[in-house]
């Protein structure tokens, strides 16, 4: 009884699907079809993702002369010691800004930054305004030892920089990260470790990173799967680069499989069973 319900239900549909009768074995191949096609949509190879793919056996030279320079607005921690021993404790006292703590009970302080202005240049104790920006953190403490031997104000000195809010900038599409470094140098490569590295789906070939150069915004692309990069510019990062991906097209159809694929199921459920009830009518 159900079952002849059912096909007085269904009888105006299955006239209207009478038309198209022939060609059900066509379109379950169409079916199929897109479905490999979608299957293979969602695969990466190896080729796509694997770094460094054309280094050589036998390795590359290092340049150890890759770090990072001053930039303006940078913040600095600038420390003037001397090598004479404690006789000169009492000179190099007006050159190091040491502020009290405030409240806290051991009375101690710390050293305030120098904050870098838009052309480069730091208000520095008794020496007045120093130029810093393009420079290396060796070569900023060089020029001060200098100065401060040139003007008569320590024989020996030492001194040590730091560069304090040394940050670079992460960006995906799903999220980004703020990446502290701490040793004041950091490569393209290392800043990818540090984000966590790259999923499956982004483009490998265009990973840009922009910074600021002469006033304005330049945007290098580097591709981590050639040893290519090791030669740019930008390989070695400097002070709020940003690093931001792109995704690969098919990512779509990846994180939608599974949907795509339920409703290519469900269609061919349907012309399944559209045959099935239609071999069980009479034909005339």
């Amino acid at each position: 009884m159900f079952f002849s319900r059912l096909f007085v239900f269904l009888r105006p549909v299955i006239k209207e699907l009478n038309c198209i009768h022939m060609k059900t074995d066509k379109l379950t191949l169409l079916f199929l079809t897109l479905f490999l096609a979608l299957s293979f949509a969602s695969c990466v190879t190896q080729k796509h993702v694997r770094y460094l793919q054309d280094m050589p056996t036998e390795g590359m030279p290092i340049n150890e002369a890759l770090e990072a320079t001053v930039a303006p607005y940078d913040e600095l921690r600038i420390y003037v010691l001397s090598n004479t021993g404690g006789k000169d404790d009492e000179l190099v006292k007006p050159f190091n800004s040491l502020q009290h703590a405030g409240n806290n009970s051991g009375g101690g302080g710390y050293y305030l930054g120098y904050l870098v202005d838009g052309d480069g240049f730091i208000d520095f104790p008794v020496l007045g305004r120093i130029q810093v920006g393009g420079l290396t953190r060796g070569q900023v403490q060089d020029s001060i030892a200098a100065q401060l031997v040139r003007n008569g104000h320590l024989k020996d000195p030492l001194v040590i920089a730091r560069i304090m809010n040394f940050k670079v900038y992460f960006l995906t599409s799903s999220g980004g990260k703020v990446l502290s470094i701490n040793n004041e140098r950091c490569t393209f490569l290392e800043a990818i470790a540090m984000a966590g590295g790259l999923d499956w789906y982004t483009r490998r070939d265009r990973i840009g990173v922009m910074r600021e150069v002469n006033g304005k915004r330049v945007v290098h692309y580097l591709d981590p799967r050639s040893t290519a990069i090791f030669d740019d510019d930008f390989f070695l990062l400097q002070q709020n680069d940003i690093i931001f991906t792109e995704e690969r097209s098919y990512k779509f159809f990846s994180s939608n499989l599974s949907t795509i694929l339920g409703l290519i199921s469900s269609a061919v459920s349907v012309f399944a069973i559209y045959k099935m009830i239609r071999s069980e009518i009479p034909h005339n």
